[in-house]
């Protein structure tokens, strides 16, 4: 039997022992040593705010409202890092005591594909191998945003996508990148690669606007998934630029004001999704090559996930600190987990 935390039907977080399937032919068994939740989608998923909108209806790819779409129980936990224990004969080149991270919900042991887990050097980088399901979005939203060499950026929320957003902006030549949040320890976490607002109280849109010479960025980038950031990051666009809505969030209320600097400035309004091929350039790039790429700024230690896994606690303390997470957004950037 395997013990997982589980989020349950009802909102709630639970211990369970589950069993855990024999090993297939092209699967690795692995040990984990740390992991990583994902805020966002399991945040929602444990509030039901990702249910709330009816199920996907994939043949004419619109949400069903009339449809009853409940909660749907599952395991915490996106990604891990560990020891292999055992491999299928059909995974090649992993043998036990290989150090390996991949996706997977948490467990005391964990079973993946072979092509689903990739190879570490050593620990020391598992924060930032661990980041790699944030560092996909972040890169297609600077790819959908068109930012090139020499273009001016700001991103607006700084969680783990905001955060490698920043990072990749600056990699992708970016001459001056903005960066804001309202929690304090997250615009710190920035500040070594951006210009960091609290929008907190202020006109953000026009703070930016006056930094570039009434300009404006030529990508900004919203990840915080809140219509106030949403109408600075239109305010902060400059003409015929780029407005990136980068996050999944619940239904927006009413408020958001598409006819004022929107409709006289011209931004390209660009919805992006780093898993929903075809990609836009398609069929040079894809959700794999994106992956691929992230995967070796990974290993080329080019982004890093150090001060955005900022906390780490035992597996045994989970339920506790997911909730803390999910009802603080100051308690953690992106909450990580030992099973030493």
């Amino acid at each position: 039997m395997n013990r997982q935390v589980w989020m349950t039907a009802s909102g709630t977080l639970e211990w369970r022992e589950t069993p855990l399937h024999e090993l297939r032919a092209d699967e690795v068994s692995l040990r984990p040593l740390y992991g990583a939740i994902k805020h966002g989608t399991e945040f929602s998923m444990a509030k039901g705010t990702a249910f709330s909108r009816g199920p996907w209806n994939a043949q004419l790819q619109i949400h069903d409202p009339i449809q009853r779409c409940a909660p749907a129980e599952a395991p915490v936990g996106n990604m891990v890092a560990g020891e292999v224990i055992q491999a299928g004969r059909d995974a090649p080149g992993f043998f036990p005591g290989a150090l390996v991270y991949g996706y997977a919900p948490f467990g005391d042991v964990v079973h993946m594909r072979y092509d689903r887990c990739w190879k570490l050097d050593d620990l020391s980088c598992w924060k930032t191998a661990l980041c790699l399901d944030p560092a996909r979005f972040a890169l297609a939203s600077l790819r959908d945003g068109n930012l090139r060499l020499g273009d001016t950026a700001a991103v607006f929320g700084l969680g783990a996508i905001g955060l490698l957003a920043v990072q990749m902006a600056r990699l992708a030549g970016a001459s001056r990148v903005f960066a804001l949040d309202p929690v304090a320890e997250r615009r710190k976490a920035a500040a070594g690669y951006a210009e960091v607002i609290d929008p907190s109280g202020t006109d953000a849109g026009r703070m930016i606007k006056e930094a570039t010479g009434g300009r404006g960025v030529d990508a900004a980038i919203e990840v915080s998934g809140s219509a106030a950031a949403l109408q600075q990051a239109l305010r902060a666009a400059a003409f015929g630029g780029a407005v990136v809505c980068a996050a999944f969030p619940p239904p927006y209320p009413a408020g958001v004001d598409f006819g004022a600097e929107a409709h006289l400035n011209r931004p390209q309004i660009v919805f992006s999704r780093a898993v929903s091929d075809p990609n836009r350039d398609h069929p040079r790039w894809d959700a794999r090559r994106i992956e691929t790429c992230c995967r070796k700024l990974i290993a080329h230690r080019s982004i890093t996930g150090e001060k955005i896994i900022d906390r780490v606690i035992e597996y045994q303390h989970l339920p506790e600190a997911f909730l803390q997470a999910m009802n603080n957004p100051s308690y953690a950037v992106k909450l990580g987990v030992t099973f030493h």
